[in-house]
C-alpha cells in the first residue's frame, strides 16, 4: 500500500518487507516524516517483518485539516487505527519517536487488543512527563509555550535554528533541510498544531491511561528536550513487561543518529 484514507484525508505511507510478516508500524516525530526510519526499515524487513511508515496528519500534503482542534490525540490515534485496518493486519507492533511516541502511548491505552508490543522513543508516558515538569522538565519544555504563539513560530521554524536548539545536535544541515523543506508553509502550521492541540488532548477521556502491552521505552542522555526524571518515572505507568533502554551520548534524533542500536532494541522487543 502507498496510501490510506480516513475521513476524507489521504495519508502517504511506505510499506515494505514480506507481506506475510508480522507488521511493525513506525510513527515519526516533529518535524520529521516517514523517512526518519529509512536506516532502520531495511533491518526490520531483513528480520522478516513488514513495516508501515506513514506521514502522519499534517505531514501528508493531502491530510492537512485546518484548525488546531483537528490535531488532538483522539484524531491522531484514529488515523493509526485506520492504517492498521487498511493494512489487513489483525495486530501490530507499534514504534513511535517524539510526537509519534505520544500517539503510540495513546494507541496502546485505547486499543491494546490491536497491539503485540509498544516501543516508545524519547517521549515518556504522558503522566511521567507531567510528573517531571516541576522537577526540571518545565525548563526543557520552554518551546511548547513558544509554539502556542501565532505567526512567529511559523517564521522561525523553517530556518532550522529552533530545530537544532531543541535536538541538541545529532542532525546534519542536509538532514535539517530534508525534514523542513517538504513541509511548506501549510505543513509548518500543521506540524505546530500538534502542540497547539495539546490542551484539547489533555481534556479527552482516557488521556494518560497506563500501557497494558509489553513495552520498551528508549531515552538518550544527550536529549536537550527531554530529561531523566520523566524517563525514570515511565515504568510506573506500564502494567505489562517493561524494559528501559538508555542510549549514551545520543541526541534527541535517535533514529538518525543511532539507527543500528535502535533497530536492535526494536527487534528485541518484537521478538520477545
Amino acid at each position: 500500500m502507498q496510501t490510506f484514507t480516513r475521513s476524507g484525508l489521504t495519508f502517504d505511507v511506505s510499506d515494505s518487507g514480506p507481506a506475510d510478516g508480522e507488521t511493525i508500524v513506525l510513527l515519526h516525530g516533529f518535524p520529521q516524516n516517514r523517512h526518519e526510519w529509512d536506516a532502520i526499515v531495511p533491518q526490520l524487513n531483513e528480520a522478516g517483518y513488514r513495516t508501515l511508515a506513514p506521514d502522519q496528519r499534517g505531514y501528508s500534503p493531502r491530510a492537512r485539516p485546518a484548525g488546531r482542534k483537528a490535531y488532538r490525540q483522539s484524531e491522531l490515534v484514529a488515523d493509526i487505527a485506520a492504517l492498521v485496518e487498511a493494512s489487513g493486519a489483525q495486530k501490530a507492533h507499534l514504534v513511535g519517536h517524539d510526537w509519534g511516541a505520544f500517539v503510540a502511548w495513546a494507541f496502546a491505552s485505547r486499543h491494546p487488543e490491536r497491539l503485540h508490543t509498544l516501543t516508545a522513543v524519547s517521549v515518556p508516558h504522558p503522566r511521567a512527563f507531567v510528573y517531571a515538569m516541576p522537577r526540571g522538565q518545565a525548563l526543557k519544555s520552554w518551546y511548547m509555550a513558544f509554539f502556542q504563539l501565532p505567526v512567529i513560530p511559523e517564521k522561525l521554524l523553517p530556518t532550522g535554528a529552533v530545530l537544532r536548539l531543541l535536538g541538541g545536535g545529532g542532525l546534519s544541515e542536509d538532514q535539517v533541510r530534508g525534514y523542513l523543506e517538504p513541509l511548506g508553509p501549510d505543513g509548518v502550521t500543521a506540524a505546530l498544531n500538534w502542540y497547539r492541540a495539546l490542551p484539547y488532548s489533555q481534556r479527552e477521556k482516557g488521556y494518560g491511561r497506563k500501557s497494558t502491552v509489553p513495552t520498551t521505552y528508549v531515552w538518550s542522555d544527550g536529549d536537550a528536550a527531554l530529561g531523566r526524571k520523566g524517563a525514570e518515572a515511565t515504568e510506573r505507568f506500564v502494567d505489562a513487561p517493561y524494559r528501559f533502554d538508555v542510549l549514551t551520548g545520543v541526541s534527541h534524533w535517535v533514529a538518525d543518529e543511532a539507527p543500528d542500536e535502535l533497530a536492535g532494541i526494536i527487534l528485541e522487543r518484537v521478538r520477545g
